[in-house]
């Protein structure tokens, strides 16, 4: 089967296409690749699924086949420590074993750029391109060594974090690391900052299976941090991270999801009274609460696609130009990334950032977004299907008719936005996305409206119009 790259790079099943020689195929194109661009090292991590280790000692060896000196993690890794080590360090780029949120069979891997973020489409297309060249590799071997990169990580966050905020804060935080490669390191930094809040791991023990959940930060996934919460009051709140911790999501006292909008939300708030600017990129699928938060504030609001990829070109942009500098970049998916920081989503600094904006306000997660709902007149309700159809079903047909639509579940639509599958501005606030997966019989529905029964009724029609026409 040929290896297919996605958004950031491969992912497939463990020992079906996942295999150590595919491993040492992309490896060698990707060496191949960082070579033709005068690169001399590479950065290699893994997160804790099954043959992650081995897999990494693959792709290490093919490297250094290729003439590269090599930086290897000896234990799992979070993928924002691995993109800060390839800028650390100086790396010429950086390879992440790991699926992501997908399920446990899956593994993949990530491309990293040398300055820290997701490999951009053209670095993605390079390295593809390579793959189908062959391999006539001669010369030097590269050096293989040991990377340990969690005391300069750590350091790093405390050059963005308010520590004495942080330390004067008695209060209780949960975080569940899913079993991933975020595993015990909330804990780490905790106890390296000399914080003195009550920390509570959940699945804080790395787990190839991920407890049997996958290790994405969605309601129907933190069943053991939701029922714990419901104990809790106050400005209690759990933090999650996903199999590879650059994804974040969050429970609240009593039990409640709190989803990625109401996160960016906060944290662009937070940010900017801190005194920081610059700068918003979301992407198209983002929450309206968010531009109408941006607009009160005088930021400069920019959408793009879905994928991280086009919130990191933004990035990219603010480094060469200081007019565009970014302040804050995040996707529906709770990948959320900061311009003071990488061009990287990072699940453990936007846990702490989360933590700060409490400790800072004196308020909990929800009454912080309750102050942006009244600041921005918008109440927020937001959901969305994925929808698993048919292989035969003609998904983009089907997002093609939804065009044609003039109005849904009783409300006009007065704008069709065509940035990333189709997105129907509807009459106050409301709307309505339909997006095709490129890679599987899925198509995605997203609504919002400014009360519970109306983004329902909006979501609800939404999808039976989709597969009834």
């Amino acid at each position: 089967m040929p290896i297919k790259f996605g958004t950031d790079g491969w992912r497939d099943i463990i020992a079906e296409d996942f295999t150590h020689a595919n491993v040492a195929i992309v490896a060698a194109a990707h060496a191949r690749y960082l070579a033709s661009q005068g690169g001399q090292s590479v950065v290699i991590g893994f997160d804790p699924r099954f043959g992650g280790p081995q897999f990494a000692r693959v792709a290490a060896n093919t490297f250094a086949q290729h003439g590269l000196n090599v930086h290897l993690a000896g234990t799992y890794l979070p993928t924002p420590a691995l993109s800060f080590a390839a800028r650390h360090l100086g790396a010429a780029g950086g390879v992440m074993i790991t699926a992501s949120h997908n399920p446990p069979e899956y593994s993949g891997y990530k491309l990293k750029g040398a300055y820290g973020g997701s490999a951009t489409p053209s670095m993605v297309s390079g390295v593809e391109q390579m793959i189908d060249e062959g391999d006539d590799s001669e010369g030097p071997t590269g050096t293989i060594q040991n990377l340990d990169v969690r005391r300069d990580y750590y350091m790093a966050l405390d050059a963005i974090l308010d520590l004495d905020t942080l330390r004067a804060y008695r209060g209780t935080l949960y975080h569940d690391a899913m079993g991933g490669a975020g595993s015990g390191w909330i804990e780490g930094y905790v106890k390296h900052a000399k914080l003195k809040l009550d920390l509570h791991p959940v699945h804080g023990v790395p787990h190839p299976l991920f407890y049997d959940v996958n290790p994405e930060p969605i309601p129907q996934n933190l069943g053991v941090l939701s029922a714990l919460l419901r104990q809790e009051e106050g400005l209690t709140f759990g933090t999650v991270t996903d199999g590879d911790a650059d994804r974040v999501g969050a429970v609240v006292a009593g039990g409640i999801y709190f989803n990625s909008h109401q996160i960016f939300a906060v944290l662009i708030k937070h940010l900017y009274d801190r005194g920081l600017r610059g700068r918003v990129i979301k992407t198209v699928s983002g929450s309206s609460i968010i531009d109408l938060l941006c607009q009160k504030l005088g930021l400069e609001v920019v959408e793009t696609p879905v994928g991280f990829k086009y919130i990191t070109d933004a990035f990219l942009e603010g480094l060469s130009d200081p007019a565009k500098q970014v302040l804050i970049g995040g996707e529906e998916s709770g990948g959320i990334g900061m311009g003071m920081h990488i061009p990287e989503r990072d699940g453990i600094l936007n846990s702490l950032l989360m933590l700060e904006a409490v400790a800072k306000s004196g308020k909990s997660l929800p009454e912080l977004f309750a102050d942006i709902e009244e600041l921005t007149g918008f109440r927020h309700f937001y959901d969305r299907n994925d929808l698993h159809l048919d292989p035969a079903f003609d998904k983009f047909a089907a997002l093609q008719r939804a065009k044609s639509w003039q109005e849904v579940a009783g409300h006009t639509v007065r704008e069709v936005v065509t940035k990333d599958g189709v997105k129907l501005l509807l009459e106050g606030n409301a709307w309505v996305m339909l997006r095709a997966s490129g890679t599987e019989p899925v198509v995605r529905v997203y609504a919002e409206g400014t009360s519970e029964e109306a983004m329902r009724e909006i979501l609800e029609e939404a999808t039976r119009r989709v597969q009834e026409e």
